[in-house]
């Protein structure tokens, strides 16, 4: 990017950094340097970089919280654009976040609001704009049954606008927006609830631990406790000192099939066009264990999930696909099915 326009997008508030090494900016504390870095602390400096970007034909990275996000060991041919764009407003029906907002954060203050809706989805990382894009789901709850709008940038004509959820195609783990570049997240607006209570709980560990039948709804801070504490028995709430928890969440998305496998005697559900497995069920029964393959691995499995692939310090991207390869081709080779990476992969490929 020309020099101008990187001093312009400094009057505007925005960091502009180089040689980064994104390493520094993801969850699984992984990826090369990038040669740009600008990081955006509002909605104009946002519209602002990536306008300055499309206009010179320069690749852009857009990262948030860079929780679903594996990047290559080698340098990133593209300038990245951090979202740090964090307003929220709540309201009696529904909450509004800027795209850069934490999750979590998110969250919480409508849990603390007594808004229900997000409970469910408590202790997930990453950045509220990331959350459509992904259609981010957990305990029975994804992001489209909550979505009410979401503010786009598009990158085409340069308009900004509130799209409904109709218009993202959304689907398990995927949505219109992450198969394409062509529009920015910038804002998201939730549908809630105000009478305090959660969303149906439907997922039955997540009923045995609050001890309540399918169906129920229960006061959303209880359910937002649940949440946490399973997750955090699973090494997936964000903890620098854990190194179970640095992965980039589940590394592959449940897979859905037209027929369950032969052999196949894990959990089962309805999917779009099939059934859905459990990735972590095939993954264990193909002989992958917690930790595989073992304590000398600077990338491992999760030792309390086999479904997160982690650094435990001084790992590369490299080793670690190396190992998410292993699992993907033995699941393939034991029960005929094979994984998909749910994290995307920028630099590298499985």
């Amino acid at each position: 990017m020309p020099p101008a326009d990187l001093d312009r997008l400094a009057g505007l508030g925005v960091q502009v950094r180089h040689d980064l090494a994104l390493a520094t900016l993801t969850t699984l504390r992984l990826g090369g340097p990038a040669a740009t870095v600008l990081t955006c602390p509002d909605t104009a400096a946002v519209v602002a970089a990536v306008r300055a970007c499309d206009a010179v034909g320069e690749p852009v990275l857009l990262l948030g919280g860079g929780s679903n996000l594996v990047v290559g060991d080698e340098a990133v041919d593209r300038t990245v654009v951090v979202l740090r764009n964090d307003e929220v407003v709540l309201a009696t029906d529904g909450a509004t976040a800027g795209a850069g907002t934490d999750w979590d954060t998110l969250v919480a203050r409508t849990v603390a609001a007594g808004l229900g809706g997000l409970e469910c989805l408590s202790g997930i990382p990453g950045s509220t704009g990331a959350t459509p894009v992904q259609n981010v789901g957990a305990y029975g709850v994804e992001v489209a049954d909550v979505l009410a709008q979401v503010r786009l940038l598009d990158r085409a004509t340069g308009e900004v606008r509130w799209a409904p959820p109709a218009e993202l195609g959304l689907g398990y783990r995927s949505s219109a927006l992450k198969q394409a570049d062509t529009a920015v997240v910038l804002a998201v607006r939730f549908s809630l609830s105000a009478d305090g209570l959660s969303r149906p709980v439907t997922y039955s560990e997540l009923c045995r631990t609050l001890d309540v039948e399918p169906g129920a709804r229960v006061a959303v801070a209880a359910v937002r406790e649940a949440v946490l504490a399973l997750r955090r028995c699973k090494g997936m709430v964000l903890d620098a000192a854990d190194h179970d928890s640095w992965s980039a969440g589940s590394f592959f998305t449940n897979p859905v099939v037209g027929q369950v496998p032969p052999g196949y005697e894990g959990p089962s559900y309805p999917g779009a066009g099939g059934v859905k497995l459990s990735a972590g069920w095939l993954i264990e029964h193909a002989g992958f264990h917690r930790g595989h393959p073992g304590p000398d691995a600077t990338a491992r499995l999760s030792t309390r999930h086999t479904l997160a692939l982690t650094n435990r310090g001084g790992a590369s991207t490299a080793a670690l696909l190396s190992l998410a390869r292993e699992v993907r081709d033995g699941v393939d080779a034991v029960f005929g099915v094979r994984l998909e990476p749910e994290p995307v992969l920028v630099g590298c490929a499985l």
